[in-house]
């Protein structure tokens, strides 16, 4: 842990789940049904798909850009994903959890391994589906991908499913709504722990101590 992840109480959270588990439908709901807390928007090489806003969805920039803020150690984390390249701004996530926010990472297996070595104290939920069956009918769902790039994500999968036991948590998201609560109990317990209840209402213990 560096100087300055020292005196942070925020707590950054990092989401894993193989492509189709359903993690960006249950970080939105999330967000929705609990106040504090944002999603990093990494920074990627892949083109934007039909409706995905730049500085919304992703920071979308070029290879050259990317392999530049690289060089410069100005990610967090970064890993290649099927073609493309993703990364987290280390600046933004550092303000962020400094300010007493907290902030989702929406990242795979690769990237969980390097945040956890440069922030131990981040706390990792690997997220499965129910079955290899459910998880293949999801992706055929949605409709984005041939069969073939659907069979790559299926292996894809099973590598990133092999990874679930270096998380602090694992959830199966069965059912939809159980599983948002069960997200949102780790993220309140996490908000009250020792340490950062004593920064946030130091006035009021204080008070209650020496009143």
């Amino acid at each position: 842990m560096t100087d300055s992840t020292k005196n942070m109480i925020g707590t950054l959270f990092i989401f894993s789940a193989p492509s189709g588990a359903g993690k960006t439908s249950l970080v939105k709901a999330l967000l929705q049904s609990t106040g504090y807390i944002g999603v990093s928007v990494s920074h990627t090489t892949r083109a934007p798909r039909p409706g995905e806003v730049d500085g919304k969805d992703y920071h979308f920039v070029s290879v050259a850009e990317f392999q530049d803020m690289v060089s410069r150690s100005a990610f967090l984390e970064h890993a290649q994903v099927f073609d493309n390249f993703y990364g987290t701004s280390q600046e933004w996530v550092e303000s962020e959890l400094s300010a007493g926010r907290d902030v989702i990472l929406e990242i795979d297996w690769q990237g969980a391994q390097q945040v956890r070595h440069l922030m131990p104290d981040a706390v990792s939920v690997f997220i499965a589906p129910p079955s290899i069956a459910a998880l293949r009918e999801r992706l055929q769902k949605r409709g984005q991908d041939s069969e073939d790039i659907i069979e790559r994500r299926m292996r894809d999968a099973r590598n990133e499913m092999s990874h679930y036991g270096e998380y602090n948590y694992l959830i199966i998201n069965d059912n939809f709504e159980n599983t948002v609560e069960e997200l949102r109990a780790i993220v309140i317990a996490r908000r009250h722990r020792l340490s950062a209840q004593q920064v946030r209402h130091e006035d009021v213990l204080q008070e209650l101590l020496n009143g």
